[in-house]
């Protein structure tokens, strides 16, 4: 089976989807599968073999090799931000009938949007923050907002990942450089209140059949919480499993779980909570998590002692599963 690992990507999180790409080309199966390198960066679209470049055909997503035409029998999508992230290649590959990991384009666009996403899981009674919303040009009064948030608060981009843009604002003195940080990210930006707690990540897959916690790893930021710096560059710890009471576990994994299921979610993701006054409070889904050796989702595959194999081996099932159910339609 030709399998497509696609990553890369046109934001910022480009880097870090190269390490999730080769993550997952060193744990696919070989006699299950031929995996292809598959580059999609702003300068192009390519296929990278023996460090020789091909061009992809986007017309149908395949490439030519000594004068054969390749096709994929299923992508792998590790693209974070956008076009991977956020629902663009989701559409383009069910346009050209190419099945894919991860959720569909629907659940993609909708989870990548911070503002949609507290939108809907408020439909179901789960714990966030308050936050005000703002799009690049509207009046920003700061006092109104310290009146209504309190401080310190956040700043960060509405569609984004990876803690890119995102701010602490402890004084009304710092708001303007922490709205220029956010807007150089997106043109819309979530302004949040500040939770103090134990803030902890989620995975959480379908698997089996079955929507499953993979694990829940508490985050003990050495910055003034988990920034870009201390999710890549050894500025945190990271503890799994989470030093919580069964109570307040058991609780996390419930509302870990509602979340999914709520979002209509299939393939993995990664769900950040900060726990205050013993109940979770929703912070965001991602649904392309890191895969690189230092990110979280694979410390909690070998915590469960599922080997990463299996785990690629059911996402690849369900994306070939979802493609027959399109058939059928």
């Amino acid at each position: 089976m030709n399998v497509a690992v696609v990553m890369g990507g046109y934001s910022d999180e480009s880097v870090i989807s190269l390490r999730s790409g080769q993550l997952i080309l060193n744990q696919l199966d070989r006699s299950k599968y031929k995996p292809y390198e598959v580059h999609i960066l702003k300068e192009g679209w390519s296929v990278l073999i023996d460090g020789e470049k091909f061009a992809v055909d986007k017309s149908d997503f395949s490439f030519q090799l000594e004068g054969k035409k390749i096709k994929f029998d299923v992508a792998v999508n590790t693209v974070h931000g956008t076009p991977g992230e956020d629902g663009h290649l989701q559409a383009y590959w069910e346009l050209i009938d190419v099945p894919y990991t991860g959720c569909n384009f629907y659940q993609s666009a909708l989870t990548f949007n911070k503002r949609d996403t507290l939108s809907v899981l408020s439909k179901f009674d789960i714990p966030k923050a308050k936050s005000v919303y703002l799009r690049y040009g509207d009046p920003i009064h700061a006092e109104a907002l310290v009146a209504e948030l309190g401080l310190p608060f956040f700043v960060k981009p509405n569609q984004s990942g990876s803690s890119l843009g995102v701010s602490m604002v402890q004084s009304i003195d710092e708001l303007e450089k922490a709205l220029a940080f956010a807007f150089a990210e997106d043109h819309d930006i979530l302004i949040e209140s500040y939770l103090k707690g134990t803030e902890v990540s989620v995975g959480v897959l379908r698997y089996r059949g079955e929507v499953m916690v993979l694990g829940i790893t508490e985050i003990v930021s050495q910055n003034a919480f988990f920034d870009y710096e201390a999710k890549y560059q050894g500025k945190s710890e990271e503890i799994t499993p989470a030093r919580l009471d069964a109570a307040i576990e058991a609780l996390v994994k419930t509302t870990a779980k509602k979340a999914y299921e709520a979002l209509g979610m299939t393939g993995f993701s990664r769900t950040d909570f900060i726990i205050m006054d013993g109940i979770p409070h929703f912070i965001e889904m991602n649904t392309n998590p890191g895969l690189s050796p230092q990110s979280i989702f694979p410390q909690q595959a070998a915590h469960a002692q599922i080997a990463f194999s299996d785990l690629l081996d059911n996402e690849i099932r369900l994306a070939l599963e979802r493609k027959t159910i399109w058939a059928k339609l």
